[in-house]
């Protein structure tokens, strides 16, 4: 089973993206999904040098939960300091400590600050040891890593690691 379905909700989650482009749940629509959503997760396994193992399942909802909220409401920050007072924006780079080892980890880390709005990760130091992140407006650089480490990195790390 595990050679022609290697990963079963990657399957799922192509099917369900497709039934959301077409528009349309016709029984023609929802085979065509699943066999796009199989044959596209068979393909793309070998390019999956580790096998993601969620040992939280419950985190990871709620861990997405949080990373949607925060976008919502960085969204409305960004939009108030950009059309309020852009001279007063206080950008800074921070380097953010690493304790996530897991390439998975440490990539979602770095996505989910490059979505929250006002931040970006811009480099991951070559010893995987530091992410250096680019906040539009921050007063405080020590806060913004503490921020991170608390709300992402800390959650991804009881979700993706032992």
């Amino acid at each position: 089973m595990r050679r022609w379905l290697p990963h079963p909700l990657i399957a799922l989650a192509l099917a369900a993206v497709w039934l959301l482009l077409a528009n349309r749940f016709s029984p023609g629509h929802i085979l065509l999904g699943l066999v796009l959503g199989v044959a596209i997760s068979r393909f793309g396994a070998r390019f999956w040098l580790e096998i993601p193992r969620v040992h939280r399942p419950l985190l990871l909802l709620r861990f997405i939960g949080v990373v949607l909220s925060d976008i919502v409401v960085a969204n409305l920050a960004v939009a108030r300091r950009i059309l309020g007072s852009p001279e007063r924006l206080r950008p800074v780079f921070v380097r953010v400590p690493l304790a996530l080892t897991s390439d998975l980890a440490i990539s979602l880390l770095a996505n989910t600050i490059c979505l929250t709005p006002g931040t970006v990760s811009s480099r991951l130091s070559p010893d995987r040891a530091h992410l250096l992140v680019h906040a539009l407006d921050a007063a405080d650089a020590t806060e913004l890593a503490a921020t991170i480490k608390r709300r992402y990195e800390a959650p991804l790390r009881e979700i993706f690691e032992p």
